[in-house]
């Protein structure tokens, strides 16, 4: 089989890649529990929403309302990485204090042990990305049912994930991009980069297929919108630590070019920062970009936060704030 061709000439890649998934993957926490220490919140409320509508991906839904929230506030989607709590992620991530700060409402999608032992979020399945179809469907209906309850602006609803949740956000915004304004990824693929677990573990050991261009990349994304969409496809934001053993970082640089291409961008940056070690490129009008790339040279399998002090491992002090910046790319600061 192909894939184990590919298997094979990436082992040492691959090997290193389990090993490092082993020692961060614990076992899923409970539907809406949230771990011990994790303080949720002073100010607002966490919340199980059993009957969200359609749920053919088996997923429960958490939802975090801050306190005083108003009719017409945005509305952030937050997809945990593997073996993750929801509700310790979005605290830890800083985005229930961003949500208190700004007033805006969060849906936190649950993986459950009996669809991936792992918790992961099932971003290779095609069965549980397509449009209207599992886990997909499922977050589509998460989304459908905060917006109605918390009477949320439709058209500043957003989507950001880490790890397996960031393949699954941009899985999310290629299958239903007329839904989302702009996302987020963090140590995530490009959409179509596998479809299958085996191949899964191909691209997170090393990304490819080789010799797909951007624009190859941007018809697997098309492939999953409605056909007669025409656009505009959302922004993206882009994030990875350049000493990820768990996902290739050049995943990051594919994913780029992805979204590049749908939105009929040049391969080359129109700008880059540098912020110490840190470098972002933008796509796009410079205050206010289309896409962009933040690359973290220290950073390993993870979420950037600015400050140390933080007790969830996937949570990486490295002195910038990715929820901060994020929600800056996305315009709600």
């Amino acid at each position: 089989m192909k894939w184990s061709r590919e298997l094979r000439s990436t082992g040492r890649g691959l090997r290193t890649a389990l090993r490092a998934a082993s020692a961060i993957i614990s076992p899923p926490a409970a539907h809406g529990a949230v771990p011990r220490g994790i303080a949720v919140s002073g100010a607002g409320e966490l919340i199980a929403i059993p009957d969200f509508g359609a749920n053919p991906g088996g997923l429960a839904m958490l939802a975090y309302r801050p306190s005083g929230l108003a009719a017409g506030a945005p509305l952030v989607v937050l997809l945990h990485g593997c073996g993750q709590d929801a509700a310790a992620f979005a605290a830890e991530g800083g985005w229930m204090a961003l949500a208190d700060r700004l007033g805006l409402a969060l849906v936190l999608p649950t993986q459950s042990a009996d669809n991936n032992r792992q918790g992961c979020f099932n971003w290779f399945r095609p069965d549980q990305v397509t449009r209207g179809r599992g886990e997909a469907r499922s977050i589509r209906a998460m989304v459908a049912e905060a917006v109605r309850r918390f009477a949320s602006d439709q058209r500043a609803v957003y989507i950001v994930g880490l790890s397996a949740g960031g393949a699954m956000a941009v899985a999310m915004l290629a299958a239903y991009p007329e839904v989302f304004a702009a996302g987020a990824s963090i140590a995530g693929l490009p959409v179509g980069a596998a479809g299958g677990a085996a191949t899964a573990l191909v691209r997170m050991a090393q990304a490819g297929p080789e010799g797909r261009s951007p624009e190859d990349w941007a018809d697997q994304a098309r492939r999953a919108a409605p056909a007669d969409y025409a656009g505009p496809w959302p922004r993206l934001s882009i994030w990875h630590g350049g000493m990820d053993t768990v996902v290739d970082p050049a995943n990051a640089r594919l994913l780029a070019g992805q979204w590049c291409a749908l939105h009929g961008l040049a391969d080359a940056p129109s700008a880059t920062i540098e912020h110490g070690l840190v470098r972002q490129e933008v796509w796009g009008a410079t205050r206010e970009p289309l896409v962009e790339l933040w690359t973290l040279p220290t950073m390993a399998h993870g979420y950037p936060v600015a400050t140390a002090g933080i007790t969830a491992s996937a949570a990486l002090p490295v002195g910038i704030s990715a929820t901060d910046e994020i929600a800056r790319f996305w315009r709600l600061t």
